[in-house]
């Protein structure tokens, strides 16, 4: 698996895993979808990027809500969309997008509803599934070249970011 080096490739890993799970539906992002009358398929749209907390081996955690926006034509069946929109829902669940399981959390918080078209009414050719995804980016904090784990006591040195206070752990 390849390293995860900026958020940006969730949104291509996404797009990947889509198309191949429905290929007969256009996937991508707003500018695919931009200028083309047909606006049924799968749009994919990151909607934040926050903190969140660092990885257990120390990477920066950046918690990514991802939204794929599920349309189907007009004259598609009633609730075509809703239906579109839970395949989605099982295929995110538990889903790192073929990205790195020590850089990638499963998806969090996976929710879809139909698109608001205005205050009054709901668009139900068009259903929306956002979730939260944490990315976690940059090296590791805690390298041991040596592959000894270590470990000290607050109590027992005088600088406790300094690895030659540090002793092997007893096995």
């Amino acid at each position: 698996m390849t390293l995860i080096e900026k958020p940006s490739q969730l949104p291509m890993a996404i797009a990947d895993a889509l198309t191949s799970a429905f290929p007969q539906l256009r996937v991508g992002n707003h500018q695919d979808f931009s200028g083309t009358g047909d606006k049924a398929g799968i749009l994919i749209s990151m909607e934040r990027n926050g903190p969140g907390v660092r990885s257990l081996a120390g990477r920066k955690a950046h918690a990514l809500s991802v939204s794929l926006r599920a349309a189907v034509a007009s004259e598609a069946a009633p609730f075509d969309a809703c239906d579109l929109a839970s395949q989605l829902m099982d295929l995110a669940l538990d889903n790192r997008w073929g990205l790195p399981s020590d850089q990638c959390d499963v998806p969090a918080a996976i929710v879809a509803a139909p698109s608001a078209l205005t205050s009054a009414e709901t668009d139900y050719n068009t259903w929306t599934v956002s979730f939260t995804q944490t990315l976690y980016l940059g090296p590791t904090l805690l390298e041991d070249p040596t592959g000894k784990p270590l470990f000290a006591c607050t109590w027992e040195v005088s600088n406790i970011d300094d690895p030659d206070q540090y002793r092997p752990l007893q096995e």
